[in-house]
């Protein structure tokens, strides 16, 4: 019923011929994508009289459990979704990168076809996406001593089903889409796990500090199951997840903008955790000099902290956590004065962590490294659970009861969630849920809920009639529009070139 395999990171990005592949054989589906595709193609030669060369595909995610610990080099546990972006794509000779979409409301976007120019964060356009995924690839592919000949101008269009600001991931299957779209029209190919981490890089063009997972999942996931993904080096392990569950995935309509707040909200948090590991390895012995130079992440000091949990009998990181860091926020000056120097003299090399520094006005070390170190034991179990010899009830169970930490944890502990999400949560646990929980960054967007199949579609109905109708009364929402914001989902198939 549930197994462990290992992921096929060394394989190349699949190039497909056929929708049924990505999408699976079922009529509605394989329908509805063929459908999907056409008008893509078709607003593509609307606007650029020639056919596409080749699409491109890339799925966003829904992160079952470890969240906000990825960035810190600790494992995660996400799926695929059906939900994807699209983009077609051709060369064209007028040396522009042109980027359009389907949907009227994204105003096309041009830019040079020149990978060495940084992309202007401060004036936020979504097509910057794209030039992530354009930078990136040449990028990569000159630190490899590839020759990637004089750049070349694109004509592209794009369409997604990912909400945009819903913690699925939006962003990330953009750029992923956007890079497998270069790499075809190149006729360049990478591993998967190169694309995997490269495009993690790439996307901090856009100014987030991301930790990899949504990259990962998107260019290494297999139909069917769920992903362990571990870093530094990236590796996707297969979790088949019990037959008997399925995870609801349910928008509170409050948008997540982890870009354009990255300095108080998502990079704050990245932020405050390498503050957290600095101040727990100086207590613990390191030099001061040492632990600014060299810590970045919570999981650095782990085996530091680990090693004080054991003179008090545990293997548990947070023990050192709640001896040495106090719960009351720390100002600027209360760490200058353990660290012995100034914080902007010691981030001076990241201008998005010194943005951070000028908007806080205190730290909150104990709660954010409480949150990662007992969040990354929750995916291990979360692992463990599913390939035990518990019965299907019990591990259904044991996997909701941890959501339910999980979601206490990023609420209370982390601060990363909202009243929609608190109140959707509620909504999810009052109705059936075995457990629920925020997902993503937080801060709005998605909640997960695993639910037994049999009670799918009931649990959907209570979630449109107790969360959304009242929203759709005041127009926030529209009736039609439900499917794109409540929908069950198994693990979906990862990115693929399509040339159809």
């Amino acid at each position: 019923m549930a197994h462990l395999a290992g992921g096929g990171g060394d394989e190349l990005v699949p190039t497909l011929s056929s929708l049924e592949t990505v999408y699976g054989a079922g009529e509605e589906e394989e329908e509805e994508a063929r459908v999907r595709f056409g008008r893509l193609g078709d607003r593509f030669r609307a606007l650029y009289s020639a056919s596409p060369a080749l699409f491109a595909r890339s799925p966003g995610r829904v992160n079952l459990i470890g969240e906000h610990i990825d960035y810190e080099g600790y494992s995660v546990l996400p799926m695929a979704i059906r939900q994807d972006m699209i983009v077609a794509i051709s060369k064209a000779a007028h040396g522009q990168v042109r980027v359009a979409n389907v949907e009227d409301k994204y105003a096309a976007c041009v830019y040079p076809a020149d990978p060495d120019k940084e992309i202007d964060i401060k004036n936020h356009k979504w097509g910057h996406y794209f030039m992530c995924g354009y930078k990136g690839v040449y990028e990569y592919g000159r630190s490899k001593g590839i020759d990637m000949g004089e750049p070349v101008g694109l004509d592209v269009v794009v369409d997604g089903t990912v909400p945009l600001g819903s913690g699925l991931s939006s962003s990330a299957a953009f750029v992923c889409s956007a890079t497998i779209a270069i790499m075809g029209i190149l006729e360049k190919n990478f591993p998967k796990k190169e694309v995997a981490q490269f495009t993690c890089q790439s996307e901090r063009h856009i100014g987030t500090q991301s930790g990899g997972m949504d990259q990962a999942i998107s260019i290494m996931a297999k139909p069917g199951f769920a992903e362990l993904i571990d870093f530094n080096p990236i590796k996707a392990t297969d979790v088949q997840l019990p037959q008997g569950g399925t995870f609801v995935i349910a928008h509170c309509l409050a948008e997540s903008k982890k870009a354009e707040t990255a300095a108080t909200n998502y990079n704050n948090r990245v932020v405050e955790c390498r503050l957290a590991a600095i101040v727990l390895a100086i207590k613990l012995g390191m030099d001061t000099n040492k632990a600014i130079s060299s810590v970045t992440t919570l999981s650095d000091v782990e085996g530091l902290c680990v090693s004080f949990a054991g003179k008090e009998g545990s293997s548990d990181p947070v023990v050192a956590v709640k001896k040495l860091l106090h719960e009351e926020p720390y100002t600027t000056e209360e760490i200058e004065k353990i660290v012995g120097k100034s914080l902007a003299s010691a981030f001076e090399s990241s201008p998005t962590s010194l943005d951070v520094l000028r908007a806080a006005k205190q730290f909150k070390l104990f709660q954010r490294a409480a949150h990662v170190y007992s969040e990354a034991r929750r995916v291990y179990a979360f692992r463990d659970t599913v390939s035990s010899k518990l019965s299907e009830e019990d591990m259904l169970k044991k996997l909701g009861n941890l959501m339910n930490d999980s979601h206490y944890s990023c609420s209370v502990l982390y601060e990363c969630s909202c009243p929609e999400l608190e109140e959707l949560v509620k909504v999810c646990r009052d109705n059936g849920a075995l457990g629920a929980r925020l997902t993503g960054a937080g801060w709005g967007g998605c909640a997960v809920a695993l639910v037994k199949e049999s009670i799918v579609p009931q649990f959907i109905l209570s979630l449109k009639e107790k969360y959304y109708k009242s929203r759709i009364d005041r127009g926030v929402v529209k009736q039609s529009e439900l499917g794109l914001y409540v929908f069950a989902s198994k693990p979906s198939s990862g990115a693929a070139i399509l040339k159809l």
